[in-house]
């Protein structure tokens, strides 16, 4: 970059200064989404290391999966919250592939390769309200590292299901096991699929399109999201 685009690019900045998606500071030149003193800090879990992993635990008796990789470890107040908020409802979709990115990342390290990626449906109501699907962001940010295709069609949530808040892990899955329904269009019998949300929790949610998916003959389910509450 030339001294002239350098001083129109600080200007710039400068007038229309960027924040930091989970501190707020304002964003050095060449910082984007999140700064660099946040980066360094999240609290990474390296889950990819450990197949047998807490959040790949709360499925263990449920449903057979091949692998699970989350990112972070969430709670509450901390920057980890901020940044998933900022992504579900304030459109910060660059924080949804910029950490997708680092999932894909790290799921090459353990050689892991799935043959479709596909993100967790929302309600159509919702993602009109929403005006997106933050999943479909973070399933394009491991895509652009893993180079497997992503299939938005495969799944539809069919029911607007009331809040999962507060609810047991028995009462989640009882309240979103119908939710979702699979549309025939590719054989499932010789697939990998990577089903990607943004948080897991109870991992009903997970649970219950892991399950149409190999009902309905999936070979092989891996799991991967942003971010796992303890």
């Amino acid at each position: 970059m030339s001294l002239i685009q350098q001083t129109f690019a600080d200007l710039f900045h400068l007038l229309f200064p960027r924040n930091c998606n989970a501190c707020g500071t304002p964003l050095f030149y060449g910082e984007r989404t999140i700064c660099t003193k946040c980066l360094h800090d999240l609290p990474f879990t390296d889950f990819h290391l450990y197949p047998e992993n807490p959040a790949a635990r709360i499925f263990w008796g449920r449903i057979p999966i091949h692998q699970v990789i989350a990112l972070l470890h969430f709670k509450k107040g901390t920057r980890v919250q901020q940044l998933i908020h900022q992504l579900k409802y304030k459109g910060q979709t660059d924080i949804g592939f910029l950490l997708g990115k680092m999932i894909g990342e790290r799921m090459l390290l353990s050689d892991q390769r799935p043959d479709l990626i596909v993100p967790i449906p929302l309600h159509q109501k919702k993602q009109y309200s929403r005006g997106y699907n933050q999943s479909q962001f973070i399933a394009a940010g491991i895509a652009h590292i893993l180079k497997s295709p992503i299939h938005t069609k495969l799944l539809t949530r069919k029911i607007n299901t009331a809040t999962q808040t507060k609810k047991s892990r028995y009462n989640r899955f009882e309240n979103i096991k119908d939710a979702f329904e699979i549309n025939r269009l590719p054989d499932l019998k010789n697939l990998h699929i990577l089903l990607v949300d943004d948080i897991l929790t109870t991992g009903a949610t997970f649970e219950a399109c892991g399950k149409l998916l190999l009902d309905n003959g999936l070979n092989k389910l891996s799991i991967a999201t942003l971010a796992y509450a303890e």
